[in-house]
């Protein structure tokens, strides 16, 4: 059993007295055959009693020393580690739409691969979390106010319109506006509930052309930081991906390094994507790291439970062997 560590440490010092009454046991065992080898005739010793005790007279007080052993560790309050849902958080899932979206090197298309595993993110995230859905091209839509029913965001994600123009920083600045409005409605605890921003996009930000501009990504990712507001970044698509535009052929790569960039400066985790089921293996990642949280708790049941089972054995096999308890 595997345990992070003790509420009580001072318990085990009575695993010294486990330690003595074995020590007890075994001596008493010695004493007992040095009596009888000095005071016993053992020519009517052999005839009396020709076998020698069984080795099973032996289990019911190791049963018994070694349930004390684990009551023992159970006193000291092991401690472990729990994974919980959380139900005070607020995610905004932020959906690039630009034009370059459209592209479909991720079939049938990098938006609709966008929109089925953001779904899948929204079903499977924990109920009690504030879920938000923001669209941004040239400018950012907040589609869906963060609530905890996340219905809302699986119909709106099916109603998304691609625009020209890819603005990051908007989209951050955006999200962290939704966020802080969200945490004076809520109100109550003396911090604000924990927050996450989940951007998911294809390429680099075009306007401000400047990612460290005022209104550029970076600017906001820092801003993000000092908020404690991590941003996750899912970089999707492929380095050959293309679109038709206005009759030319216009290549559209995957830009990670920007996109990389903004979780390390905010503090959050960078995945890339060139397929749905990478897609959906990112959105799962992220459904674990961010719909529970982990405790440390009280673990000491387990051992309560083994060591009140071993010292029931220890009576019942000293009744069924010897008729008598331990």
């Amino acid at each position: 059993m595997r345990f992070s560590g003790l509420a009580a440490p001072g318990w085990l010092v009575f695993a010294a007295v486990v330690g003595a009454l074995s020590i007890g046991y075994v001596w008493v065992l010695r004493l007992r055959r040095k009596y009888t080898l000095r005071f016993t005739n053992l020519e009517l010793l052999e005839t009396v009693a020709p076998t020698r005790p069984s080795w099973s007279r032996h289990i019911p007080p190791a049963l018994l020393l070694v349930g004390l052993l684990l009551l023992t560790v159970a006193l000291a309050g092991p401690l472990a580690q729990t994974r919980v849902p959380r139900n005070r958080a607020t995610v905004i899932l932020a959906i690039d739409v630009s034009l370059s979206m459209r592209a479909t090197d991720v079939p049938p298309s990098r938006l609709a691969a966008a929109q089925a595993g953001a779904k899948t993110f929204a079903d499977n995230l924990t109920p009690g979390i504030n879920l938000g859905l923001e669209a941004f091209a040239g400018t950012a839509s907040m589609l869906v106010s963060p609530v905890t029913d996340h219905t809302a965001t699986d119909n709106a994600l099916d109603h998304l319109q691609l625009a020209e123009r890819t603005a990051t920083g908007e989209a951050i600045f955006s999200a962290l506006q939704a966020i802080d409005t969200l945490a004076g409605v809520l109100g109550g605890g003396s911090t604000p509930p924990p927050a996450r921003i989940v951007l998911e996009s294809d390429g680099k930000q075009t306007v401000p052309a400047d990612l460290n501009d005022p209104r550029g990504a970076f600017t906001a990712a820092r801003l993000a930081k000092e908020h404690n507001v991590p941003i996750s970044t899912i970089s999707f698509g492929t380095t050959h991906g293309a679109i038709d535009l206005n009759g030319s052929h216009i290549p559209v790569p995957v830009d990670d390094e920007s996109l990389r960039r903004i979780a390390e400066l905010s503090g959050g985790s960078f995945f890339t994507a060139t397929n749905a089921d990478e897609l959906q293996a990112s959105y799962q990642n992220l459904q674990q790291q961010i719909g529970y949280e982990t405790h440390l708790g009280d673990a000491s049941r387990p051992w309560l439970i083994l060591g009140s089972i071993l010292i029931a054995a220890a009576a019942g096999t000293a009744l069924v062997l010897h008729q008598r308890l331990p």
